[in-house]
């Protein structure tokens, strides 16, 4: 196996693309990263709950393809952005959560690297997430942390840089300003990663009044009793009824300059009055703060799309959008209500699956939906392929290119692994892996009960009820447990993971010894 210099090596000796290729030789390449947007927002997904029209993201559909069963392997932001640099699973880049003592080794192979190597020039612009700097790039210039949404403080190649304004159209000019002066003999890399819509979901000033007092449809599951699961399913501290925060529902407001003040003031504060003095209770309360939740993290979802808008149009203005591979997503999905939960890290598919959409103009065709189990963790791959780059053996995933083009291989997967690790903090999810597949979900929950669940996607699409122990589907658990065995074993994930995959993991949770079969 090639270790990472011998591979540069290899490339820069002339198995591929010289450096000085020209840029029409091979495709341009554009990741567009959303922080947890969930495919519910994105109005191309045609989801019956209706909650925003997304003009800019649905183009991407329309004129390309749009993919409905994109999985992350870990539902979490820092871990799952390591997934997609490295084409590896968090056991293999050793990033496993978001506590203060994860730090992404920067010194590993990413397919930022190996395309900088073969001649493409790289820019990364945004969120970045991962205690380390960017490795790979020609130009970084990244959100400390998790950054924040007004005047924020972006690192531009080391050097801290104070901005005004709103983070989404800081992180949309500095992208812009690259594109407009890259080195144009080359081809590119460009990876865009808005922090928006991350929580506290804080909108610019500029969209509040986009839709004010729209009163959003609920999720039929925003009043889940969490009945029929584990009981590690309802012990979590993200839900609407009891975890909000004055701050989520902005009765408490962002540091902003003056004219910011006036606007937000001039928005909320009447209906703040109006939201504390209705002395709503019970589900009454969780409908409101709902309806708040929604405008804001929707506004937020609003300025993305923006964005993506003013990106798209600087690719035509320069006459390249027909040689740019154009991928938008998120780095997991998120929860909008749905069993009465905000935030991610579950295996249930409102987190598990995140929006992806591809335009890449003569070879995907324009209107393209995709079934087919396909994941983040096929992003380095499918890079490296478009690149001319040779595919390092240890990456863990699948180009995505002959689904692109239409050509599903024999041998594409019928089941994923996933694997997610951090507890107790921030919102007490317990560690738990599985297995999933067109139907089911199975998977098991680290714990004192040797807790399994099995969830039918047919009978239960809104997985509601655990039929694990259910007789009639005896057969159907043998196959999965199996199934998780084998992927387990050609992962390489076979062992406990060790003590510090769990972040600030404390004494109310007890592991096995060995892990079940």
């Amino acid at each position: 196996m090639l270790n990472f210099r011998d591979l540069c090596g290899l490339l820069l000796c002339g198995l591929v693309f010289a450096r000085g290729a020209a840029a029409a030789d091979r495709p341009n390449i554009v990741l567009i990263l959303s922080d947890d947007l969930a495919y519910q927002a994105v109005s191309a997904y045609g989801e019956k709950r209706a909650l925003l029209k997304t003009p800019q993201m649905d183009a991407l559909a329309e004129q390309g393809a749009r993919f409905d069963r994109c999985l992350v392997t870990n539902s979490i932001c820092g871990p799952s952005r390591a997934v997609i640099l490295t084409g590896k699973y968090s056991h293999r880049n050793g990033f496993y959560n978001n506590s203060g003592q994860s730090r992404f080794d920067n010194t590993q192979q990413t397919f930022p690297r190996l395309l900088q190597a073969a001649g493409y020039t790289t820019a990364v612009i945004g969120k970045w997430h991962l205690n380390s700097d960017p490795v790979g790039f020609d130009y970084w210039n990244i959100l400390p942390g998790q950054g924040v949404y007004y005047q924020p403080v972006m690192i531009e190649g080391g050097k801290k840089v104070q901005h005004a304004g709103y983070v989404t159209d800081a992180i949309t000019e500095s992208t812009l300003n690259w594109l407009k002066q890259r080195d144009k003999s080359r081809p590119f890399l460009l990876m865009m990663q808005h922090k928006a819509p991350h929580r506290p979901w804080d909108p610019d000033v500029q969209s509040l009044t986009q839709q004010p007092d729209h009163e959003y449809p609920l999720p039929e599951t925003l009043f889940d009793d969490y009945r029929n699961r584990p009981f590690a399913v309802a012990d979590t501290t993200m839900t609407i009824a009891k975890h909000f925060t004055d701050r989520d529902v902005k009765l408490q407001g962002p540091p902003l300059n003056e004219a910011q003040q006036a606007v937000w003031n001039a928005y909320y504060q009447s209906r703040n009055r109006q939201f504390q003095g209705s002395s709503l209770q019970g589900h009454e309360l969780v409908r409101a703060r709902y309806q708040r939740y929604m405008h804001d993290y929707l506004s937020c979802v609003k300025s993305v799309d923006d964005s993506v808008g003013q990106l798209l149009h600087q690719l035509e203005e320069e006459g390249i959008a027909d040689q740019t591979l154009v991928i938008c997503t998120s780095d997991q999905g998120f929860y909008l209500g749905e069993h009465g939960w905000y935030d991610k890290r579950w295996i249930f598919e409102e987190s598990l699956r995140t929006p992806f959409l591809v335009r890449w103009p003569g070879m995907v065709q324009p209107g393209t939906v995709n079934s087919d189990l396909v994941s983040l963790l096929d992003l380095a791959q499918t890079f490296c392929e478009v690149a001319g780059v040779p595919i390092p053996s240890d990456m863990q995933g699948h180009s995505l290119v002959p689904l692109l083009q239409g050509k599903k291989p024999a041998d594409w997967r019928s089941s994923f692994y996933y694997s997610y690790y951090e507890y107790p903090n921030p919102h007490h999810v317990r560690p738990h892996y599985g297995v999933v597949t067109d139907r089911y979900k199975l998977f098991h929950i680290y714990g004192d009960a040797d807790d399994w669940v099995l969830l039918d996607r047919v009978t239960d699409p809104q997985e509601l009820k655990n039929v694990h122990d259910d007789p009639a589907r005896a057969g159907v658990v043998r196959e999965l447990r199996a199934e998780l065995t084998r992927l387990r074993a050609e992962l390489g994930e076979t062992t406990l993971p060790p003590r510090e995959a769990f972040g600030n993991l404390k004494a109310d949770i007890t592991f096995p010894s060995e892990l079940p079969r």
